[in-house]
Order: structure tokens, then sequence, then C-alpha cells
């Protein structure tokens, strides 16, 4: 079109990133916003939405808030859709005061009804952190005061909750509800229950409901007619047996899985040999783990600590060294997995020999590692190899989340090269990055300890004006600077107008 003197329009564009979002390449259909910009065509909703979706599908939880950054700084109303997607895309990155603010305010503000799909990432996020009991605060919410009708993902996240709490009663009533609020359980529903049973020591209740999933259908919607057990069902029993010391009747469940066409996975062997293991059965753990080596069996993470600790709980720790040294040179692992096994068993020297081995022949792709080996190194206190391993994530392309800018910045002050901090904290904020307070906070404490206390009134000042900043905590951080570098009379002032005012005042910083 351009070389024929056509300039093209919102249709032209809006069909072309269409296609582009559809066939999955989100990064190529990026390239063509600042495009957009120069021929004055303005992105709309749809093309916005369809942008921050497939971010989202494709596990960019960071790249789908900056999308919605600058939706809103186009001034485009969001619309459920897109709202969904934000609210998803926070809960994804940790963030989840951010979250709830958006669901409580800003929905509101814009007049837009949450729906269930707005409600089941925060309430899983609640989840993931404990913090069950807000979890099912909300839920009363949800029901009672936003009148939202719960669907089976809700369901299942407030059965478990209830299961946490040690309110397995309350998580009965709930499940044998279900049908009468029009939401069948599905075989989620049914494996959360039997893990609620198991864990409250109602082993009768888990093992009448594991049966009525393994009966025939009688035809008339009786609660196992429609729900066949699953490999998670199998190993929710597997570990309920081994809790009842029952390890013969969890070992016949491994073979009935594999009687009945049902595969186990490695949390299936990982739970059996653990039994086996507490049951002093240690050698029949050991043949069986070596049989599935010998098998070509995928061992994952789980199944591989698992005899490692299993070893060295026995005193074996020739036996556990051995399987860490293999996995210096992994047959049939893939050299990501056996990265994180090494990492997250603090086996520093291994990971990062074949961390960089991997490296050099391209085979990291997956963020998760590289996270993985910049927690490992700043652990053990090795800075500079923390900035190698983000700098290798960003020649990736892949743009970091929250909590890894979090710990580049650190080791970047560690290392006293505050600039490269600043420059980072700067770069990713211009390029959409939703920070959680402590990437905020932690520049703040930077700059102090580069005593450069007029760019640290400049920061504090625009992160007052910033509505998800928790202020007071904002204010203390600040105050902390100043005292470590002997300004008390700042600091006093910062900690009695907090204490004398619910707003204060940045300006009476300077």
């Amino acid at each position: 079109m351009r070389e024929r003197g056509v300039t093209p329009d919102a249709f032209s564009y809006s069909t072309l990133l269409a296609a582009l979002t559809r066939a999955g390449h989100l990064d190529h259909a990026l390239t063509f916003l600042p495009l957009m910009e120069d021929d004055a065509v303005a992105p709309d909703l749809i093309l916005f939405s369809n942008l921050i979706h497939l971010a989202l599908r494709g596990g960019d939880a960071p790249k789908a808030l900056a999308l919605f950054s600058r939706l809103r700084a186009a001034g485009i109303r969001p619309d459920l859709k897109a709202y969904n997607a934000a609210v998803a895309a926070y809960c994804k990155s940790d963030l989840l005061r951010d979250a709830k603010r958006m669901l409580l305010h800003d929905m509101p503000a814009d007049g837009v009804a949450p729906d269930a799909e707005t409600y089941s990432p925060i309430l899983a996020a609640l989840a993931r952190r404990g913090r069950h009991l807000a979890a099912v605060s909300l839920f009363s919410h949800m029901r009672a005061v936003a009148r939202v009708k719960p669907d089976i993902s809700v369901f299942n996240i407030i059965l478990n909750a209830y299961g946490q709490l040690d309110l397995a009663r309350e998580a009965d009533r709930l499940f044998w509800s279900m049908r009468r609020a029009g939401v069948p359980p599905s075989v989620v529903t049914y494996n959360t229950m039997l893990r609620v049973y198991g864990d409250a020591g109602l082993f009768g209740e888990a093992v009448h409901l594991f049966d009525l999933m393994r009966s025939t259908s009688d035809g008339n919607g009786g609660a196992g007619s429609s729900v066949k057990p699953n490999v998670v069902t199998y190993n929710t029993m597997i570990t309920i047996y081994g809790k009842s010391l029952e390890d013969e009747k969890a070992g016949r469940l491994v073979q009935e899985m594999q009687a009945i066409g049902v595969q186990p996975d490695a949390i299936t062997y990982s739970t059996i040999l653990s039994i086996w293991v507490k049951a002093g059965k240690l050698d029949r753990a050991a043949r069986l783990f070596e049989k599935l080596r010998e098998a070509g069996t995928e061992i994952d993470p789980v199944l591989y600590q698992t005899m490692v600790v299993a070893y060295e709980r026995a005193g074996l720790a020739s036996q556990a060294k051995r399987l860490l040294r293999d996995l210096k040179d992994p047959e049939g692992i893939p050299k990501e997995t056996a990265i994180k096994i090494l990492a997250s068993a603090g086996r520093l020297e291994e990971a990062a020999w074949l961390f960089r081995r991997a490296v050099n022949t391209g085979e990291i792709k997956d963020s998760s590692v590289h996270r993985a080996m910049m927690d490992l190194y700043a652990k053990n206190r090795r800075h500079r190899n923390v900035i190698e391993v983000f700098d290798e994530m960003r020649k990736l392309g892949q743009l970091p989340d929250s909590e890894i800018i979090a710990t580049a910045m650190n080791a970047y002050g560690k290392l006293k090269e505050f600039d490269k901090a600043a420059a980072l904290y700067q770069a990713m904020r211009e390029a959409g990055c939703v920070f959680s307070d402590r990437v905020h906070f932690q520049m703040i404490s930077l700059l102090g300890a580069q005593k450069d206390f007029k760019a640290l009134e400049v920061l504090v000042g625009e992160l007052s004006h910033d509505p998800s900043i928790d202020k007071r905590e904002l204010y203390l951080v600040a105050a902390g600077v100043y005292e470590r570098a002997y300004k008390f009379d700042k600091a006093s002032q910062i900690i009695s107008q907090i204490r004398s005012s619910n707003e204060f005042d940045v300006q009476k910083l300077r």
C-alpha cells in the first residue's frame, strides 16, 4: 500500500493486526502500533482487547498489563472483557492489591459490572497466598453484595479454601448444593472434595465419594453418574491411603489405574515412593525409581527430588549425590528441568555449569529457568551472576515481571551500580511494566544509598499520586532512608506527618 502512496487506515491496521494475533504473532503485531501513531490511526478497544488476551494466553502477564496501560492512556474506556484480562494479568503478576482495586473501584467507576470471571483469578490469587479467609469473605461479597452467580471455577476455589480453613463440613454442604445452583460438579470439584476429606481425616467420606466416581451411571443423575476418575483423582486417593498407613492399598491403586487406562504420572510415582519410604520400604522404592529411569519414563523435578530426599533421610548420602551428579549430563530429562531441580536443591555449581552449557546451545526458552537461577545466585550472594542471567533473559526478548526486576535491581545495588539500577527501573516503567510496591521502594532505598536525595524526593512525589501505591508504606520507606543517612530532622518530619494526618503532603519533604 505504501509503495503505491496509499496510507493505511484503521480498517487496514485492524485487519492486519487481527490476522497476526490469531496466528499467535503478538510481538510482530506490536511493532505496528508505532506505525499506527505515525499515521494518526488510533487503536480501538477491540484491537487492544485482542492483543491483551493474546499476551495473557501466551503467559506474558507483564506485556498484557503494559497493553492495558496503553489502552487507558489512549483515553479508551475498557469493557468487561478488557477488565477481566487486566485483573487476570495483575493476579498472575502477584499484584493482588491492584487487582482488587480494579474490581472494587475502577470497574464501578466505569459502570462495568463484574462477573464470575472477574472474581475467579482474585480468589485464586488469595488462595495461592494462603489467604483463605479473605477468599471466603470475597466470595460472600460476590454473592450477597455484587449478586454475581459463581461458576465452576469459583466453586472449586472456595471448596479448597474451606478445606484449608478446616471447615470440611461447610465444604461438604457447598459441594452438595452445587447442582441445585445449576452448576454440576466437574472432575476438579470431586478431586478437590477428596482432598478436603483427606486433609480433615474423613477417610470414610473420601472412599465413599471415590466409589461413586468409579460406579457405573445409574441414569438418574447420581453423584458419580457423569464424572470419571482421572490421574489427579487416583493421586489424591493414593495420598489418602498413605495418610491412613495403608501402603498396600495405595500400591494396588497404581495397578488399577494402569488396568483401566489411566496413565500414572510423576506425581503418582513420587507419592507412592514417599509412602513406601515412610513405611520403611526403601528397597522397594529404589527398585521402582530405577525401573522408571530404565524405561525412559519422564522424570520431573518432583519425582527426582523425592528420591534425593529419600536417600538423604535414610543416610545414603552417596546415592543422593549420584542422582544429583547424573543431572549434570541428563539423559531423557530436558536441561531446563534438570537446571530447576538442581537450583531448587541449592546445588549452585552443578546448576550454574549446566545453565551455562544450555545457554550456549540455545536450549533455555522458559523464563522460569532464569528466575530459578537468579534466585539461586542471589541466595549465594553471586550478584554479578544474577545480572548475567538477567541479561540472558533480556536477549531472548522476554519482558521480566516485577519480582525478576526487583531481584536484578537488588543485585545492581549490592554491586554499587546505582546508575544501572536506575536505568533499568526507568526503562521498565517506560515499557509499561507494572511494578509491585517492592520495586518502587527498592528504587527509593537505592537512591538513598547513593545519597541522591533530590532524585529521591522527585520519585516519592511521583509515587504519591499513584493510586496503587500504599502511601503509608511509601512514606515509612522514605523516612527510613533519611534515618539511615543521619538526616533525622527529615525522618522525624515524615513520621510526625504520618501520625497527624491520613494524607501526607509530600511537598513538605523538599
